[in-house]
This record gives structure tokens, sequence and C-alpha cells, in this order.
């Protein structure tokens, strides 16, 4: 028993010691955080149940980690220690009741509540506030020296601001790259044909180790600070008190940082960030709660891995590895045929996963994906989660473009050979119908409140619709035949299609769902043409005085009106009578009027939607992108990416109570 104890001991060691070769070395992992914790976990509970195996090069003993060959290595004056994970709000409760027990009865504990930021971790040495060292954690006592790639790094001040710089003082912080930076390496590196990095983190990884430190500055990396080492010459007696100085100093440290004076408010505060986290333009996983009295710290203490008076709160992981069991194919209403991959079902940021999206036929081949193979995958906010790379290829049934749409068997192609997207010509295709059907009748299209995915999915298949036109032909008898459909169920759909004849020109023209035309091209062309005859007429020179009308959305245009089941739609149409004409808008005078203004943020007295038809009616763009021609920066609660871009740009922001101002609510 205890020789099959010691080799299942010793297999888990191996196994972790891959997995962090892989990561650290590599930057390429081959599975998810939670099941490398997964595996600490394990082993930890054998090492604790059978203590006689016990070893000090045990990977629960150390902080994970490999010192690469290329640069030298450094010692860190204070030890770099991890953090113990806690996976629930109970796990939570019960690390506060350990800190509660370790400082004696009747202590008041404060708490500091951080985004803890997916990147790389690095310890940086000021001397007299000049930058003098930049250095990775490595295995916790010893890193690689990457100062002079640390130097290129904006976030990083070469000289501390202020008068009462220490004479010398350890930073601990985080590198990372913004999303947006790390799509665009990706593209490149596409472009040059290199492997791809499977997430910000690693690309954060890989760049840090460059050797050449002009590839380094091209990365865009950047910075927060967080935590304190080794320091002299100061009496910092909190660490809330230290994030204030490292902002007098010139660091940069996170925004969302905040002090709770007790545990329910920290809770509060989790809560409210695993929610949130998608709407920032960095990845975080969890948050970091510190005591926040240094002198309660130091009586705390440390474990030979972390100390007592941090944890971390860790969100559900949004990466997991699987297995793929299927390629499938399915019809947008646009036509184009896009694979999705049936997967082994598996949990993932807390919802279990048995799909996921392939995007198009090249990504496929790209990453050289097989029915059998294992993959990591990884799901951001509510969207199907995507396929990152594949950790171990084991299938051997290579996935070919299917010769026929999968819905009705018609004939599929590219329309242009640098496409990536194959269509389903077969404009009676179901698939396209039934998508089609939904879009038209969406809130933002005709707005058919009660036409969902399952009455539109049963008023085809009994043959009762074939195109737009046909939901005005709809009458009671026919819709008491489908399942769920009572008296009063038929009557309100019917008075929210008859509702719907009376919507602007506009919102029929985004509902027909010609390519490349969204909401606000359609708005664009209906103030334009004024009647959807004028539009039908119209000829591609006709387009070229329209700005936000390009040569591939006037091709676009043309091509859909040119067909002759088009045509007969809109004469069914008119027949059933639709509104066919865009009245002309009154536009009032503001401040706004003539500008381009983008919104971001969560907006409390409009919706979206309303907030930029408000804005149109002033003659103002409403834009869903912060650029060089942006006037005015619209910032609701909680505001993203957009947020920080105007701000870097030096763009007006104004928050919602100053824009209700400007339009006179």
């Amino acid at each position: 028993m205890s020789k099959e104890i010691k080799n299942q001991i010793e297999n888990l060691r191996e196994q972790i010691r891959h997995h962090d070769y892989a990561y650290y070395a590599l930057s390429q992992p081959e599975i998810s955080d939670k099941e490398y914790d997964g595996l600490m976990r394990k082993l930890k509970s054998l090492e604790d149940k059978y203590p006689v195996f016990k070893s000090d090069d045990s990977p629960t003993v150390r902080v994970s980690g490999v010192i690469l060959e290329g640069f030298k290595t450094v010692r860190h004056k204070q030890k770099m220690l991890s953090l113990d994970n806690t996976y629930s709000l109970e796990e939570l409760k019960e690390w506060d009741e350990r800190v509660r027990k370790g400082l004696g009865t009747g202590q008041e504990v404060e708490y500091v509540v951080e985004l803890k930021i997916d990147g790389v971790s690095a310890n940086i040495t000021y001397e007299k506030g000049r930058l003098s060292v930049g250095a990775t954690r490595g295995d916790g006592e010893t890193g690689e020296d990457v100062t002079q790639n640390i130097k290129t790094i904006r976030a990083i001040p070469l000289l501390m601001m202020g008068k009462d710089v220490l004479n010398f003082i350890e930073i601990r912080g985080e590198i990372y790259m913004e999303r947006s930076d790390f799509e665009a390496l990706n593209k490149e590196r596409e472009k040059e044909g290199d492997v791809l990095f499977a997430n910000p983190r690693n690309a954060t990884s890989g760049s840090i180790k460059l050797l050449d430190t002009g590839a380094v500055a091209k990365r865009r990396l950047s910075f927060f600070a967080h935590s304190l080492g080794e320091y002299r010459g100061a009496d910092i007696v909190s660490h809330w008190y230290f994030l204030s100085k490292l902002k007098e100093w010139g660091l940069r440290t996170n925004p969302h940082s905040r002090l709770c004076k007790n545990l329910e408010e920290v809770i509060f505060y989790c809560q409210s960030w695993q929610t949130k986290r998608e709407k920032l333009n960095y990845d975080m996983d969890g948050m970091v709660i510190k005591v926040n009295s240094i002198a309660q710290q130091k009586r705390l203490g440390f474990t030979l891995k972390s100390p007592r008076w941090a944890a971390a709160y860790k969100f559900p992981a949004r990466q997991a590895t699987t297995e793929v069991l299927k390629i499938n194919t399915n019809v947008g209403r646009t036509g184009v045929i896009t694979p999705t991959a049936e997967l082994k079902p598996i949990e993932c940021a807390g919802v279990i996963i048995s799909h996921a999206t392939l995007h198009n036929f090249d990504e496929i081949k790209r990453l050289n994906i097989k029915v059998g193979d294992r993959v990591l995958i990884e799901r951001a906010g509510e969207v199907i989660p995507k396929i990152v790379k594949v950790v171990k290829s084991q299938g051997n049934k290579v996935f070919k473009v299917p010769d026929a749409c999968p819905v009705c068997k018609g004939k599929i192609v590219k329309e242009k050979e640098e496409d990536v997207a194959y269509r389903c010509i077969n404009p009676s295709c179901p698939a396209q119908i039934e998508r089609g059907l939904l879009h038209f009748a969406s809130r933002d299209a005709l707005d058919i409140e009660g036409m969902g995915e399952a009455v539109v999915e049963q008023l085809v298949q009994k043959g009762f619709i074939k195109d737009f036109a046909d939901i005005y032909s709809l009458n009671k008898e026919k819709l008491l035949r489908l399942e769920l459909f009572k008296d009063k169920k038929a009557e309100n759909l019917l008075s929210a299609i008859e509702r719907s004849k009376r919507q602007s020109l506009s919102r029929l023209i985004f509902g027909l769902g010609i390519r490349h035309i969204g909401e606000k091209a359609a708005y664009v062309l209906a103030q334009k043409f004024k009647a959807l005859d004028n539009l039908i007429k119209a000829k591609l020179q006709d387009f070229d005085a329209i700005y936000e009308v390009g040569p591939v959305m006037a091709e676009s245009i043309l091509k859909f009106f040119r067909q002759n089941s088009t045509l007969r739609l809109i004469k069914k149409m008119k027949e059933a009578g639709l509104n066919l004409a865009e009245k002309e808008a009154i536009l009032k005078k503001s401040i706004l009027t003539g500008k381009t203004v983008v919104f971001t943020g969560e907006l409390k007295g409009f919706s979206r939607k309303q907030a930029e038809d408000l804005v149109r009616g002033y003659g103002c763009n409403a834009s869903s992108n912060v650029s060089k021609d942006t006037d005015f920066v619209i910032a609701g609660d909680n505001p993203g990416s957009k947020y920080d871009k105007a701000k870097k740009m030096g763009i007006k922001i104004i928050n919602e109570d100053e824009f209700s101002r400007l339009i006179g609510f």
C-alpha cells in the first residue's frame, strides 16, 4: 500500500513539473488553471495524509517556476510567495476565521480587495528613486533579470516621482497585455505564419522573455503595481496607504481596488466583479483580499508557500480541456455555413459546456482539429466558447468542407476566392428563412413581440410562412394550430404584427437583412432616400455622396434589390399595408449637433438604443468605436475600454447627468 501511495505522489509531482515547464518555460499551457489547481490540491492532500512522503523539492512547498537560460539571475531581497486560492464564499469565510483566530480576540480587521490580474508577476526594485532591477518571480527566491525589457513598459517609471522616495524598495506587480493589443499581435503572427498565443497571459509571458528589447517594446505590455517587498527608510502602516504612495511615486495601480471594513463588504465587492469583468480590456480571474494593517500582517506571518494575511478568491474557470466528439455545420440567416464542435460535456465558468464555435473552415485547418482530439476551450462572458488550441492530437478523421448545404442540400460556394466563408445560395433554404424571420421580428427591427424561435420554427415547418411578407397573412385559425397557442396568445401576436406595419422605414430596411447593412446604415439610407421605392431605383453613383455607405455596402444594396425574389417580397409588403416611407427627421439644435459621440457603460435613464436615437435627433453621429473623429464619450456606470481609450486620446468625457442636460431631459 505504501509503495502505491508513494508512486501516486511521485506521479502527481511529475505531472505538475511537466505543466510548470509547459506554462512558464514554453508559454504553452496544456491544461486549464482549475485543472492545475486540482492536481496541486490532490498532491497536498496526500502529503498531509502521509507525511512520511513529504519532500523539500515538492511543488507544494515552493512557488512554481523555471529559471530560463539567456538571462542572468537575481535574488529577491524578500521572497515572492504565491497566494492560497479560495473557490467559494464558504472557503473565503473559513480563511477570514483563520485570520481572526491568528490575530486573537477583540481585533478589528480591515481588508483591501484588488482585481486579480491574469498576467506575469514581476519584482521591480528602486534605489534612491531610480529603477535598478526588474525581475520575474522565478522560483520565488531567484528570478530572471529582465530589467531592459521592463524598461520598455511605459507604465513603469524609470524614476520615481515625489520628494519622499525611499532609499530602497521592492515593488511587486503584474505585467499584462490588453485584449486589443493581444488580438493585434495574433493577427500579425497569423500573417507571418507563426504559432498563435492562446491568451494574453501567455503572450505576456513569451514577450517578457524575449532577448530583443525592440521586439518587446512593440508588444505594448502594461503593468499594475500591487504589493510591497523589502523596503527601507519609511514607516508604511497599511496596505491602503502603500497603494496611495505608489500613485504619488508615479506607479500605476489598479483603479478598482477597494478598502472594506468587514468580510460582508469583501463578499459583496467580489460578487459584483464576477459579472462585470468582461467589460475590462484586460483579463482578470478573481479577486485578491489582503489584511490592510501591516502590523497585523506581520503578526499573522507566512507559511512556507503563502502569506497567511492574503488570499485569492478565484472566479469559476473560463478555460477547460475536453474532447471533440463531432464537428457540425450550421446555416446562418445570410447563408453562411458555420462549423461548430460538439464536445464531451465539461464545466467551464460555472456552466456545463458541450459546444464551441470554430468560426469558419479555415480556422479548423489552422488549428488542425480532428474529431477525437483533446482541446483547450475558453469561455468569455455569456457567449459560446471557442477552441483555443489542440492540447493532444488523438483523432484520425480529418474534417472536410461539405459539398452541399447541411439543411437544404443546395449548392454552397465561396463568393470570392479570398473569402473565408462558404454560403448556401438557395434563397428558399429553410434555415435561412427561420433565422431571417427572427431578425426581421427582433426588437431593433419590426419589433414583433411573441415571434420567438419556437414560434418561427413551427410556422416555417407547417408551411405557413415562406418569406417575411407571409407574416401579415397569418390569422387566428393558423396560430391556434401551433403548440401552446390559446386565444389570448394568438390575439397578442396578431396585435404585435399589426403594430409592426407602422414601424419606420429604417427599421424595415434593417429587418430585411441586407448584407453589410446594420442599424445605423439603415437609418442613414432611410433619411437619404425617404421612400423604399427610391432606394430600389438607386444607382451606384447615388451612394457616392453618402459618407456612411462604402462601395461594398453599395454593391450589396444594389444586388439585393435586383433580385426578383426581393421585388416580389416588396410587392407583397405594399399589399399588406406596411409603411415604406421615412418621416423627415426634425433636428433639434444642441452642442451635439454635427458631432460624433460614443456611449460606454451602463446608462440608468436610457437603453443604449434610446440614447443613440436621441442624439441622432440632434443631427449627431452615434458611433460604436472611439477614434480621432470622436467628439464626446458619454460614460455611464462601469465604463469599459472605450473610456480608457478616450482618456488616453484626450477626448472629452461627459457623464449621464451632463448628457441629459444637453438634450433637455
